[in-house]
């Protein structure tokens, strides 16, 4: 497998791992008959295939539901005692469970501004982790979750399921072999359809709804119906965007197809929120352009209408003496009915592995490492950065803003297309053309810049702050 995962974990030795007493991640072997107890923390949707795909498994217990939103325990628990034959316990507040010595796992579906902060937490606890992408909502608490695994020993798991599967593993070595020529363009797409989210109006949350624990680390703000339990995908404050909501996976895919890739040179990204007005916050269509030298990583989301090529999907382009690859990517968003939480094969294939590398104690035998789901989602922070950080300029400009790149100016064509056939009229429309952004991969940060760099985290609402030092 061609992953910067190994070499990591060789050039991480100067962390200091401590055992923590009286917890299974203390470095310990589990036995295959041990039971491993597992929290699963956010059960509205996509925790629907966290509890299939732990509950599944042999010797491992579902014994606590984390949710701030009580109304989701009755039809959640039915489940679980009907399905695994125990009855796990419920709670509102994460805290409650890292403090039981009992919970071996944390398991974690959350909102994404949540996904860093509460693996941290566990680390800290002694507990193990699989978190849903992405794994961070900005970069730095993304480093600082790598940081805190190694600490305290524990496997991370992040939840880009197609590190599981053995076709990009073989598609990855192949391309490293150069037999294919040189790699000119990974792509990633995301291409689905986001109808308006419209406008709801401030009001109290429901008494069933601990809204502060909700909110957590993120500012507090006034409770409306577009937070709980989805759209808050597209507000800043909770999400990134579908770049990193479904993007991470495709995202993912694209990095590891470029051989030895791990953060770019250069970073550009351009869109916008096209087709309708309402309260979300972030692009409905971006183009990221992320330069890795000889090879680039492009990223294209769309969230209006297609005629043709919806869906989700990787791309790998070579030299002209080389042929084109196209290698359609399988749908990975969570499954809507409970009633089949494990209907995604794949996502049952890194449950699985999860709990081996738990039992094993190994981190090697991982297949998606915290730190690549820290790289893979950085990628789409820095998308988002340089998208915020734009200007706003007219299509009917005719400028370049990939310069005389002809590679991401096509690109860019077939974006403009695709806004015209949702019967947008360009010389009408405005767009973002995102900033420029040169990375460097030695101190995480983006070299020149105060402005984006002060984007790169965030100010923490106290008790819900993530640590400098972990």
């Amino acid at each position: 497998m061609i992953s910067s995962r190994r070499k990591f974990i060789a050039q991480s030795s100067a962390f200091a791992a401590f055992a923590i007493s009286g917890t299974k991640s203390s470095g310990n072997i589990i036995g295959a008959n041990e039971r491993i107890n597992v929290a699963v923390c956010g059960i509205k949707s996509r925790g629907s295939s966290h509890i299939g795909g732990h509950g599944r498994q042999k010797n491992v217990c579902i014994s606590h539901l984390v949710d701030p939103d009580s109304r989701l325990y009755e039809g959640r628990k039915k489940f679980v005692t009907n399905k695994f034959k125990n009855t796990p316990e419920c709670v509102q507040d994460v805290r409650l469970v890292l403090d039981n010595k009992d919970v071996d796992v944390i398991s974690i579906a959350t909102p994404n501004h949540w996904h860093s902060l509460m693996s941290i937490w566990a680390c800290q606890a002694g507990k193990d982790v699989y978190v849903e992408k992405p794994l961070s909502h900005n970069l730095f608490e993304g480093r600082k979750l790598v940081e805190a695994a190694k600490k305290y020993n524990c496997m991370v798991q992040h939840g880009t399921q197609n590190r599981s599967l053995q076709k990009w593993s073989d598609l990855a070595n192949e391309i490293a072999s150069g037999k294919r020529g040189k790699l000119e363009v990974a792509l990633g797409t995301c291409h689905k359809r986001r109808k308006s989210i419209g406008f709801k109006d401030p009001t109290s949350p429901p008494s069933e709804l601990d809204f502060d624990v909700w909110t957590g680390p993120a500012p507090k703000e006034k409770y409306h119906e577009n937070l709980v339990h989805y759209n808050w995908h597209w507000f800043w404050n909770y999400g990134n965007g579908d770049i990193g909501n479904q993007g991470v996976h495709q995202m993912d895919i694209a990095r590891w197809m470029i051989p030895g890739a791990v953060w770019p040179k250069k970073i550009i990204c351009l869109g916008g929120r096209f087709g309708y007005k309402d309260q979300a916050e972030t692009a409905n269509t971006q183009l990221a352009i992320f330069d890795y030298g000889e090879s680039l990583l492009v990223f294209d989301v769309r969230g209006l209408e297609g005629k043709t090529n919806m869906g989700v999907s990787n791309h790998v382009y070579f030299d002209q003496n080389a042929k084109q690859t196209n290698v359609q990517s399988r749908e990975t968003h969570g499954i809507k009915n409970i009633k089949d939480p494990l209907a995604d094969r794949g996502d049952v294939d890194i449950f699985e592995n999860f709990i081996q590398a738990v039992r094993s104690r190994k981190e090697v035998d991982l297949d998606a490492h915290v730190y690549e789901g820290h790289v893979s989602s950085g990628l789409c922070h820095l998308a988002n950065v340089s998208y915020r950080l734009g200007e706003k300029t007219s299509f009917r400009k005719k400028t370049k803003p990939f310069g005389n790149n002809p590679k991401a100016s096509e690109y860019f064509e077939r974006m403009q297309e695709h806004l015209k056939d949702n019967g947008l009229k360009l010389e009408e429309t405005d767009y973002i053309v995102g900033r420029t952004l040169a990375f460097d991969a030695s101190t995480e940060s983006i070299k020149g810049d105060e402005e984006a760099n002060q984007l790169l985290s965030r100010k923490y609402r106290p008790p819900y702050v993530v640590p400098d030092k972990v």
